[in-house]
């Protein structure tokens, strides 16, 4: 009888290893919070030390940091995509509503996530670049003026997104909810601004 040799480790470069550690580490993020999650788990999992993730990632919190940066930016495609792809002539109203749409894809998707209110200091800054790309998007299609109403508006509404999308994933992400959600999301932005301008 032979013993069987295991299959010699190929050796990833640079960007697959980091690609491989922010696999683990989104995988390892979307079933438990932050504090539950260890770099030791993540580094096993990415077939690597935790040396090779601080290395990459400088910390746990730089390593939360990019993968939500990631996912951000994901999420960000998606909705950009998903406004692409409607016709020339579609209201405010309908490429807002696919926007918010896309954004609750992303919640549903990200369920156990959406649900960790423990976040590191460093997932602020990330939030905050992604609230301005939300903002830009909402100020190009709404072309709001620059009353302080319409700034408080597009503020409020991204707010109250935020808070209905977390309640929406507290319940389950419930598909009978999805369109009420987006619906009542809309509804206060128009109230809220007073008309969709365009």
């Amino acid at each position: 009888m032979t013993a069987t040799r295991p299959a010699p480790r190929r050796r990833l470069g640079p960007e697959e290893r980091r690609a491989a550690i922010l696999a683990a580490a989104r995988a390892a993020f979307a079933t438990a919070s932050y504090g539950e999650v260890g770099v030791p788990e993540v580094a096993r999992q990415a077939g690597g030390s935790p040396a090779i993730v601080f290395h990459y990632f400088g910390s746990k919190e730089g390593l939360y940091a990019a993968v939500l940066e990631a996912d951000l930016a994901h999420l960000a495609d998606r909705q950009k995509a998903a406004d692409e792809a409607l016709p020339a002539n579609t209201s405010a109203r309908d490429r807002v509503r696919t926007w918010v749409l896309a954004r609750l894809d992303h919640v549903a998707a990200h369920a156990r996530g959406s649900l960790a209110r423990e976040e590191p200091a460093a997932a602020a800054g990330v939030r905050d670049r992604a609230r301005e790309a939300d903002l830009t998007f909402l100020t190009e299609v709404l072309q709001p003026t620059d009353a302080a109403r319409d700034r408080f508006s597009l503020l409020g509404f991204l707010g109250f997104l935020d808070a209905a999308g977390a309640a929406w994933a507290s319940d389950g992400c419930p598909e009978d909810d999805r369109h009420p959600l987006a619906e009542a999301a809309l509804g206060a932005l128009q109230g809220a601004l007073g008309d969709w301008r365009r």
